[in-house]
């Protein structure tokens, strides 16, 4: 085992005070947060259960473990929620001057379209 692995391998958590593996050195039954979210998962208000520690760019880097056996299904989006989404996502790209629903969001520093915004540069 390479040293910088070994400075890693706590799975008592004896030196960190929880469970420590090395990068990809866990053992299965564990997933971070992004793993857990690609299964369709949430952490479901557990504590972390392990970290894994490993050098990276600017010094030592943490990802933490959490239990797939208490892990929750993600919550879905109500129709209603769905709706008002839709609602805003539609607001965020209609021009407060022409009242058209454009392709893209308006730019909040501009408030309005940009065909509003540069009619000159529209025309040309």
């Amino acid at each position: 085992m390479a040293r910088i692995r070994a400075a890693f391998h706590d799975p008592d958590g004896t030196r960190y005070g929880i469970p420590t593996y090395w990068w990809k050195g866990a053992p299965p039954g564990y997933a971070t947060r992004r793993q857990l979210t690609a299964a369709g998962l949430r952490p479901g208000g557990q504590p972390i259960a392990a970290l894994v520690l490993w050098q990276g760019v600017g010094g030592t880097r943490t990802a933490h473990l959490y239990r797939l056996d208490l892990a929750a299904p993600k919550r879905t989006a109500t129709p209603a929620q769905r709706t008002a989404i839709d609602k805003a996502l539609t607001a965020r790209r209609t021009c407060r001057t022409c009242h058209q629903v454009r392709p893209y969001f308006i730019p909040r520093s501009l408030g309005e379209c940009l065909a509003c915004a540069f009619p000159q540069e529209d025309a040309a």
